[in-house]
């Protein structure tokens, strides 16, 4: 009987980009960290549902925080807001008309863009995880 081959070792991490980068990526721009580690449904899963919430957000007008607040909702706002990645920059060149919160509309916007935020952050801690190893 002829011996077999051994199957070559494989490993969960992928590429040569350390976790960190994948991390940095994922936070950018959500769902690049998955496309870096070839998770291909998830990268477009994060993508499409952080875009979705930013972009039903700002069209509700909703307030985009500013980093420096005294106020500790308004600096929770600013951490959430700003885990959006480059949406939350985007939205700081782009907002030209300002929050609307005299409508409840743009109450519930401001939620929603918060809430983009929490989502790309629990992406880029899926993807950092992935990269690591410790997530299939």
């Amino acid at each position: 009987m002829a011996a077999e081959a051994p199957l070559p070792e494989t490993s969960t991490k992928q590429d040569s980009a350390g976790p960190a980068l994948i991390a940095i990526a994922a936070w950018i721009v959500p769902g690049l960290g998955h496309l870096l580690l070839r998770r291909w449904t998830r990268a477009l899963g994060f993508f499409f549902s952080v875009g979705g919430l930013v972009v039903t957000g700002y069209a509700l007008r909703g307030e985009v925080f500013l980093g420096g607040s005294n106020d500790p909702f308004g600096a929770l706002g600013f951490i959430a807001d700003l885990g959006s990645g480059a949406f939350y920059f985007l939205a700081r060149v782009l907002e030209s008309a300002g929050p609307d919160l005299s409508r409840a509309s743009g109450d519930y916007g401001t939620r929603l863009i918060a809430a983009a935020g929490i989502v790309n952050l629990l992406g880029v801690l899926d993807a950092y995880g992935i990269a690591r190893g410790r997530r299939g």
